[in-house]
């Protein structure tokens, strides 16, 4: 299976993870996912990250789990999130899922880190930890993590790690740092993938900064292909077009706390996963939200419609 680098782009779609109603792993409805997000043009997966509800996995499901995904997922790319509070548990879940097949792994800074060093340090222990022969996905996303990593931060850490290929951009408002990476990158310094996150909210313009792709989620991950290969191609009008069909909806996932439910009931809608169910804490989703849920499908199906 091949390996993130610091070209890679396209769509690489933050994997939810499926339960049953009991919330038990449900194994069929990751194979049906998985299908699921492929057949809809992403290029890759991202699975165990902070929307795949990995903290309520046990160590043993998260390993069954990668396994099983990059079985059914054949050639095309798997990152694997590796967060945890300490590198031991880092070190022993990289080596797990680089040995199976996994195409890096993505890694968030805890909240105790303060200060720029003490950011700085902690990927460079992380680095160390797991081996340089590792390729990582840096994940920028203070709104969760409390840490913000400014631009030239980010480029001392570039400069000195060569193993972190990529940046998961979640920061927000966030669109200059991605013109500061390339303004840097013209000036010499090495390339740096970037996919970005936040569910796609502020996909197109992202593109336009210089972005190479969405490392996210949404229930419709067809959006994103689309507005990716467009954006590629330079066609932005027809990008934005084919956003502006699905945006309300985009906006109502987005809500914190809320948002992983409309997710998961909109893929379960879609035939993508058995069970809106998410292992607790967690909550279904009230039948007026679903409503509301219902009805933003109904009118971006008319948009969509209207565009054909």
């Amino acid at each position: 299976m091949p390996q993130i680098t610091t070209e890679t782009k396209g769509v690489f779609v933050i994997a939810v993870t499926p339960f049953t109603d009991t919330m038990a792993v449900d194994t069929a409805s990751v194979d049906s996912m998985v299908d699921f997000y492929y057949d809809k043009g992403a290029d890759g997966l991202t699975i165990l990250g902070m929307m795949g509800e990995a903290p309520k996995l046990t160590q043993s499901e998260a390993l069954d789990i990668t396994r099983q995904t990059l079985m059914r997922s054949g050639d095309k790319p798997v990152v694997v999130g590796v967060s945890a509070p300490g590198l031991a548990a880092i070190e022993e879940l990289t080596k797990a899922v680089m040995d199976m097949g996994a195409a890096g792994v993505m890694v968030a800074p805890p909240g105790s880190l303060k200060t720029d060093d003490q950011i700085f340090t902690y990927y460079q222990n992380v680095v160390d930890t797991i081996g340089t022969d590792v390729p990582v996905v840096l994940q920028d996303f203070p709104l969760v993590t409390g840490i913000h990593i400014s631009s030239s931060l980010l480029g001392r850490i570039v400069e000195a790690m060569p193993s972190i290929v990529m940046l998961k951009h979640e920061d927000w408002p966030g669109l200059a740092k991605i013109s500061d990476i390339r303004n840097a990158e013209a000036k010499g310094r090495r390339r740096l993938s970037v996919l970005c996150g936040n569910g796609g909210v502020f996909l197109p313009e992202e593109m336009e900064r210089g972005a190479d792709g969405a490392m996210t989620g949404f229930a419709f991950p067809e959006m994103m292909v689309d507005v990716v290969r467009l954006a590629g191609n330079g066609e932005m009008e027809r990008a934005q077009d084919i956003f502006d069909a699905y945006l309300p909806l985009v906006r109502y996932e987005q809500q914190p706390g809320l948002g992983l439910a409309v997710r998961k009931h909109t893929l379960a809608k879609r035939g993508a996963i058995a069970s809106a169910t998410q292992r607790r804490p967690g909550a279904m989703l009230a039948p007026k939200a679903i409503a509301e849920v219902e009805r933003l499908i109904a009118r971006q199906t008319r948009k969509l419609e209207a565009l054909a």
